[in-house]
């Protein structure tokens, strides 16, 4: 169980002198001191003297089966993601071997009051988009508005804290920002994209086109072939290539994507040397599908790369406004109802370890039992919280054995249910004393993950639940703002 730290107690801010009232600063972390001074010429991890040159091409990002379209920000189409990672540049950049800070890209520097009212930032006078037209406030006010108005949910979310947004002349522009919104939100606002207003002026903001985008960042569209393939190489003009958040970094001429609608034909591409790197999400391709002749000669190099960066968190997100999953007690059920021993051994080929937090490999993971300031924290929210957090380490309460069937976990899964309420009846389905079946439902958009969830379904049956495993369009997820692998129950 991870330990729930208040926003307070974690937000620690910055400021030029003891007794200022507002900070300016070249960088902004709402965890703790910057690591970076204000001359900092590069990011440890980055090496500014690395070889530049060459073509890098690889599989699709994310496994995005096709695109149909190059605008990035909006629901409607299948957009190339590639686009955003490329194209784009944002206020602030961040820093990946610090637990959430960024440093200025666009903006020079930030500034902002200590109950974070507000955040400013003051852009750079040298930035400018690909067509050579200068990166102003009022573009960040355009790119604003419009992903809040027609961008897609994500965005619309992410800036629903946003009370207005203001150039305060050309180079500088203002955030006035809702009252808890957050220590992180000012950032969560510098990484967005920066868009050109008057690109938009002949590209509707709402529809999809397969017109090259215009950006500021540091690679321009050079040829795409839909829904084939897309290419990026170097903008040989590009105005932030010496700032130090970019030394050591962009290192190859050009990026090509080769798109698979099928996974397996992607492999058998990269057998056959279509592309130059692959990322292997398939635990059985990495265990059993690089046999083919360039493997073996040695043409083909297996690497496992621990990147110490947060680990994903992949699972099954519970609807918490069902009120059946509002009992602890049934989620902890479902949870038993999981074996992922035997998941892990037999489809897994063993690769993967179970997480205990959504923090997992970060310093915000808990660990150890809560210290006294933690403890201080927490005691004015125990009425509200499981005992057990008190005074157990966090773990996974089971982990499972290696056959399908978990007997112990299953009596366990029933037993809870039972105290919860929902008990067994004649017909082997569980029902409240008001007589309502235990009902759940699993949406999804694919199969990949369907041997995964049978075993587990036919776990929560053998239970008594009555369970529903639907397959939606992928559309209709993303307007749900549904995108995790392994969907929101309820």
């Amino acid at each position: 169980m991870n330990r729930i730290l208040s926003a307070s107690f974690l937000a620690i801010l910055f400021s030029c002198s003891a007794n200022a009232e507002v900070v300016t600063s070249h960088g902004y972390s709402a965890f703790g001191d910057l690591k970076y001074g204000p001359e900092f010429t590069h990011f440890d991890y980055a090496n500014p003297d690395a070889p530049k040159g060459g073509t890098m091409s690889q599989r699709q990002l994310y496994g995005t089966p096709t695109f149909d379209s190059l605008n990035v920000f909006i629901i409607k189409g299948d957009s190339a993601p590639e686009v955003g990672q490329h194209m784009y540049d944002s206020l602030m950049v961040r820093a990946y071997d610090e637990p959430d800070a960024l440093y200025g890209l666009i903006a020079e520097t930030i500034e902002y009051p200590e109950d974070l009212s507000y955040a400013a930032f003051n852009l750079r006078p040298e930035a400018r988009f690909h067509d050579g037209e200068p990166v102003t406030a009022s573009d960040v006010v355009f790119t604003i508005n419009a992903l809040r108005e027609d961008g897609h949910p994500y965005y619309r979310n992410l800036l629903a804290d946003v009370l207005a947004v203001e150039a305060e002349g050309a180079q500088r522009v203002r955030f006035d920002l809702a009252e808890g919104a957050g220590s992180t939100f000012p950032g969560d606002i510098a990484e967005l994209p920066v868009l050109p207003e008057h690109f938009y002026a002949e590209n509707p903001f709402d529809e999809t086109w397969i017109t090259p985008p215009l950006g500021s960042g540091p690679y321009v569209l050079d040829k795409v072939d839909a829904p084939r393939s897309i290419r990026f190489c170097k903008d040989p003009d590009y105005w932030a290539r010496d700032l130090p958040v970019n030394a050591g970094k962009n290192n190859f001429d050009c990026f090509t994507y080769e798109y698979f609608t099928d996974d397996i034909v992607g492999l058998e591409a990269f057998s056959a040397g279509e592309y130059m790197m692959r990322t292997e999400y398939r635990s059985s391709s990495w265990a059993t599908g690089y046999d083919f002749p360039a493997a073996e000669r040695g043409w083909v190099k297996k690497m496992l790369l621990p990147d110490a960066r947060p680990a994903n968190a992949q699972g099954i997100w519970f609807n918490m406004r069902r009120p059946v999953l509002q009992d602890i007690r049934v989620r902890r059920a479902l949870e038993y109802g999981f074996n992922f021993e035997w998941t892990n051994e037999t489809l897994f080929y063993g690769a993967y370890n179970r997480t205990d937090s959504f923090f997992e490999n970060t310093d915000m993971q808990a660990t150890g039992l809560p210290t006294a300031k933690e403890l201080e924290i927490l005691e004015a929210h125990r009425d509200r919280l499981p005992p057990e957090i008190f005074t157990e380490v966090p773990h996974v309460p089971y982990q499972g054995v290696s056959t399908p069937r978990d007997r112990q976990a299953l009596r366990e899964a029933s037993r809870l249910l039972t105290e919860a309420g929902w008990v067994v009846g004649d017909d082997g389905v569980r029902r409240n004393s008001a007589g309502e079946t235990l009902a759940l439902s699993f949406p999804d958009d694919s199969r990949s993950l369907e041997r995964v969830m049978v075993p587990f379904t036919e776990n929560l049956r053998s239970l008594g639940i009555d369970i529903e495993c639907k397959r939606c369009h992928r559309a209709l997820l993303k307007l749900q703002g549904i995108s995790s692998s392994m969907r929101a129950a309820g």
